[in-house]
């Protein structure tokens, strides 16, 4: 007699039938967003092609698609915002971007076709937090759910991951103002997310200590199927992409000697952060206390901008003087690194022509309250 199929296991679902779906993996560079976005891609997400080729600084790849890389360092030239700045202020100049229709049409039509490939995405940059708006519409234009993972790394630890691979020339207290500006922003951003479970914290701890425990946290809260449905093989292939050696900055908030204020308000967001990675965490009395910190974190900018105009006066003398530098030499513009050394967005492309506010380090620009700036951009015959 013949037997008859086990009625109790389920037929595995076909890829094709599950919801459209696009992960956004966010946070700050050098947090573990490459090896969330890579886990993903072996346990079925796609990413699309082409992809951002590995180097020395991630030898297993970064899981960034090239056009959106391409994409966020055009409109970050345009909102004339660094990767890892450190301005309240740059998120309006972001966010004015991201309401183009014209990026908004180009974002969707450019998620369609890679959803004719397959029905569960993963996209991942460095620079994506600054456009978590403009992905929004676009997933939802394009028939699809919008998700966010966003990775937790103790701050010093990023801090000191930049300094190592990317040769960042600003200074610790600039790198965790960047990463308080990236990490309060990103949150809010996604808040909106929080009403149907389509967001989620990782902290890049556990996800080295134990990936299959927290990647299925993330497939079961934002309901990937293909995480759902892995298969043992995808498991085997996991495990041996997933190094715990990968954590090798340890450091502390001490180590980087920061300002008291910035030190203080870089640990209280550190740890109300983590209490959203916690299950059931996500709660409005940590919401609460993270914009009383975002709050906190712009009035101490604002206060920066304001006993650094000395700085100022003497960085528009220099570029009355042809943007000469301290000391004579020609002042070049700071930023985070990336694959294969400065990542693009950071610093003019080789052919385009460089002007004297270019030549003047970035954290000396960002010193310029913002109508200043807008003042002499108008001076200067310059929409931006």
């Amino acid at each position: 007699m013949t037997a008859l199929p086990d009625a109790t296991v389920p037929p595995t679902p076909d890829p094709a039938d599950h919801p459209r779906k696009v992960l956004f993996v966010a946070g700050a560079g050098r947090s573990g967003t490459s090896t969330m976005a890579g886990l993903m891609q072996i346990l079925g997400l796609h990413v699309p092609k082409p992809e951002v080729v590995p180097d020395e600084t991630n030898p297993k790849g970064f899981g960034e698609p090239a056009w959106a890389v391409e994409h966020h360092t055009r409109l970050l030239r345009e909102a004339v915002v660094q990767v890892s700045d450190s301005r309240p202020d740059a998120w309006f100049e972001t966010g004015r971007i991201s309401t183009r229709e014209p990026e908004r049409i180009r974002t969707a039509q450019w998620l369609e076709s890679h959803f004719e490939v397959a029905s569960e995405l993963v996209v991942k940059d460095p620079r994506l937090s600054w456009f978590l708006s403009l992905w929004r519409v676009a997933a939802i234009r394009s028939g699809a759910t919008p998700v966010f993972a966003t990775m937790l790394r103790p701050p010093a630890e990023v801090v000191g991951s930049k300094q190592k691979y990317y040769a960042n020339r600003l200074g610790s207290a600039h790198l965790a103002s960047s990463w308080l500006n990236m990490l309060l922003h990103t949150e809010r951003a996604t808040r909106e997310s929080v009403a149907d479970g389509g967001r989620v914290f990782v902290r890049y701890s556990d996800l080295l200590d134990d990936w299959t425990r927290e990647t299925m946290r993330v497939g079961e809260q934002l309901q990937l199927q293909h995480v759902l449905h892995a298969t043992s093989e995808q498991i085997r292939d996991g495990h041996r992409f997933v190094d715990p050696g990968l954590r090798r900055v340890t450091q502390t908030l001490d180590d980087l000697a920061l300002p008291p204020r910035l030190h203080e308000l870089t640990a209280e967001t550190w740890s109300e952060l983590n209490k959203l990675a916690e299950p059931g965490g996500d709660q409005p009395a940590v919401h609460e206390a993270l914009d009383q910190l975002r709050q906190g974190y712009t009035d101490l900018y604002a206060e920066a901008e304001a006993i650094s105009r000395s700085s100022v006066v003497a960085t528009e003398h220099r570029m009355r003087q042809g943007g000469r530098g301290p000391g004579g030499g020609q002042a070049g513009p700071g930023g985070q690194g990336g694959p294969g050394g400065p990542k693009p967005g950071d610093a003019p492309a080789p052919d385009a022509p460089v002007r004297a506010a270019d030549r003047v380090p970035h954290g000396l620009r960002a010193m310029v309250p913002a109508p200043v700036r807008r003042g002499l951009r108008k001076a200067a015959g310059r929409e931006r």
